[in-house]
């Protein structure tokens, strides 16, 4: 039975979704940041692999084929952009400053915290893109030289963490202006940080649609200089 789900090309995408079928089914139960779908599956997904011992390569045979989708899924993102375009000329120059803000304080934070911890220049450049999608950030980790696997676990657990505390975050620091919320947590929290945006409202969502894609290709140049003061 194992050998037959195992050796099925479907076996990794079914796990994929019922793991983040199950994270969906806890969140709407519960309504507990804790409970993110993704974490959830993420963990669903650790444990049965290491309990059936089945490896990962096994599993990712099919679940690779979801990954075709982030790309075109960050893409759809500009569609509530485009039904904001006026709010975004308005605001353009601090939208502006905030982004360019988020992405000068991310990869900052990264270049102390490294020279703190001793980290190793391979190391330092694969967490460069820690904040940006999955799909620029694994681009830019490789042409600097670093670990692609950090560098994507580093961006899901900067995701998850956005997502699950935005809204608690922004209640401590009382930033009620939803231009704010929605440029903050798409520059720090990317594609998934966007998804709580939209759970906040459609300017939330559309100011970090734009955030996160913009701040994409202001970090791709900002990580090639930063690469080089470590």
């Amino acid at each position: 039975m194992k050998e037959m789900l195992t050796n099925s090309v479907l076996f990794g995408v079914a796990l994929t979704l019922l793991a983040y079928g199950v994270g969906s089914v806890f969140k709407k139960k519960f309504k507990l940041a804790i409970f993110n779908p993704l974490l959830i599956a993420i963990i669903l997904v650790i444990l049965l692999l290491a309990t059936f011992d089945i490896e990962y390569e096994v599993y990712n045979a099919g679940a690779k084929y979801i990954s075709f989708l982030l790309t075109p899924a960050t893409v759809s993102l500009a569609i509530p952009l485009y039904e904001r375009v006026e709010l975004l000329r308005k605001n353009a120059k601090a939208v502006i400053i905030g982004i360019v803000s988020g992405v000068l304080t991310s990869l900052i934070s990264v270049l102390f915290m490294c020279l703190i911890f001793g980290m190793s220049h391979k190391e330092y450049v694969s967490l460069l893109p820690k904040s940006i999608t999955t799909a620029i950030g694994m681009g830019v980790s490789e042409e600097l030289g670093g670990y692609v696997t950090i560098t994507v676990a580093v961006i899901i657990i900067t995701g998850i963490f956005g997502n699950m505390t935005a809204p608690f975050l922004c209640k401590l620091f009382k930033i009620e202006e939803p231009i704010a919320k929605g440029v903050g947590i798409g520059c720090a929290a990317h594609a998934m940080g966007t998804s709580k945006a939209m759970e906040m409202g459609e300017i939330e969502g559309a100011m970090s649609s734009l955030s996160l894609a913009v701040a994409g290709l202001l970090t791709v140049i900002g990580a090639s200089v930063f690469a080089g003061f470590m």
